[in-house]
């Protein structure tokens, strides 16, 4: 395979990959379509999970949206209810750690060691967070943001 262009795709998701692997509240990170994903084995999670949903070229850079989602399995006590606010369940403990693993990685592309290696975060991430999504009542948030990568193709 050529050398020529690879520093866009392959480097992005491997480098964040990497970055996401690095949190002490991330066991996997994948890519794809999050549906070809076994799931239900609980030993992944945390997991997060990246989708490369567009790419925009220009003739300096390549524009990469991104949609990380980064979830864990909400587990329900057996026992009585005695807080009505956090519930019975660790869904906030979800919320709070992953929410803190996606705001560490828009921290780095915006200002961080990958900003310096030209990832560079275009504008601000938008976070949202999700409750009880896919089969096995998985929780924690869905980050959108854009991606500026130095466009390496040459056509000379």
């Amino acid at each position: 395979m050529s050398q020529t262009g690879i520093r866009g795709f392959y480097l992005l998701t491997e480098t964040i990959k990497d970055q996401l692997l690095g949190d002490v509240n991330v066991n996997t990170v994948t890519t794809g379509d999050i549906y070809d994903i076994d799931l239900a084995k609980q030993s992944i999670f945390p997991l997060s999970h990246i989708i490369i949903n567009n790419v925009t070229t220009q003739e300096q850079v390549l524009t990469f949206n991104i949609s990380i989602l980064a979830m864990d399995i909400v587990d329900e006590s057996k026992e009585a209810t005695t807080d009505i606010f956090r519930g019975n369940n660790n869904e906030q403990d979800i919320l709070n750690t992953q929410l803190a693993v996606l705001n560490k990685l828009v921290m780095v592309l915006r200002k961080g060691t990958l900003y310096s290696d030209q990832y560079q975060l275009d504008g601000d991430a938008t976070l949202e967070p999700f409750y009880e999504r896919f089969d096995n009542r998985l929780a924690g948030w869905s980050a959108t943001f854009n991606v500026f990568v130095k466009n390496d193709i040459d056509i000379c």
